[in-house]
């Protein structure tokens, strides 16, 4: 929780730092230091620090985590696919969070929640193994009916809604997808769950979403690295967090 909101009561930014291993890795150096860029977000208000751990490492590394998961002041939100590796390196690991998401290794980033309508039974041992050692589980998952409802069922307290197709949208379209997402977060909190969103937002489309008022936590980080480069990496998350915070104050 940031001192921007110290009872809980507005908007978590969770900074999402992919990207931040993503330019260090095209040159293989140690530069840009990820775990440095997770400490400084957190300076600049994040309230927690998102990391996804691929299984081809395409950008955070094993030893990221590692070596972050002991220096974070507010909590890691550990994005992971349901395989056994990734859950046994989590419980190793034990962040606050861990959320789950799909992963294809052909994709350039992730195009779809999860299918845990399908996948119940894996997501369900997933979260009974996460869950026994005190790690709160998030499925990434969008905004469907029987998906969320699945969600609760498997014993998931939290999910997060993907929203890449409004991120992609435009005009009604764009609309059409809002109001989807908004039924999302309805079905969720019906079913006693934290709602959290993202993927694809950035400084322009994400006023519609912060606006939504049982959204918990909005996960954002390629926009953010990518403004970074103008007005430098703090400034970002500031930026960001103050967009997001002053639309949920002005929604009210």
């Amino acid at each position: 929780m940031s001192f921007l909101h110290p009872s809980g009561t507005m908007i978590d930014l969770g900074v999402n730092i992919d990207h931040v291993a993503t330019l260090r890795n095209a040159r293989g150096t140690k530069y840009p230091d990820p775990i440095r860029a997770a400490l400084l977000a957190e300076q600049a208000g994040a309230d927690c620090i998102t990391l996804h751990l691929r299984e081809d490492r395409r950008h955070i590394k094993d030893e990221d985590v590692i070596r972050m998961a002991p220096q974070l002041v507010t909590r890691m939100n550990l994005e992971a696919a349901v395989t056994q590796e990734m859950i046994d390196f989590a419980c190793r690991i034990r962040p606050a969070d861990v959320c789950l998401v799909p992963e294809k290794r052909t994709e350039i980033t992730t195009e779809g929640g999860l299918d845990v309508v399908r996948f119940h039974k894996e997501v369900a041992a997933a979260v009974k193994q996460l869950q026994g050692e005190n790690i709160r589980v998030s499925l990434f998952i969008d905004a469907d009916e029987a998906q969320i409802q699945a969600a609760a069922d498997v014993g998931a307290p939290v999910i997060e809604l993907h929203t890449g197709a409004y991120a992609d949208a435009e005009g009604e379209e764009q609309q059409k997808e809002l109001e989807r997402i908004k039924e999302g977060v309805r079905w969720g909190v019906q079913r006693g769950l934290k709602v959290n969103a993202g993927h694809g937002l950035h400084y322009t489309n994400v006023q519609a979403i912060a606006a939504i008022p049982q959204i918990e936590e909005l996960n954002i980080g390629h926009a953010i690295v990518a403004h970074s480069v103008f007005v430098g990496w703090e400034n970002a998350v500031r930026e960001m967090k103050a967009i997001m915070v002053s639309t949920r104050l002005g929604a009210r």
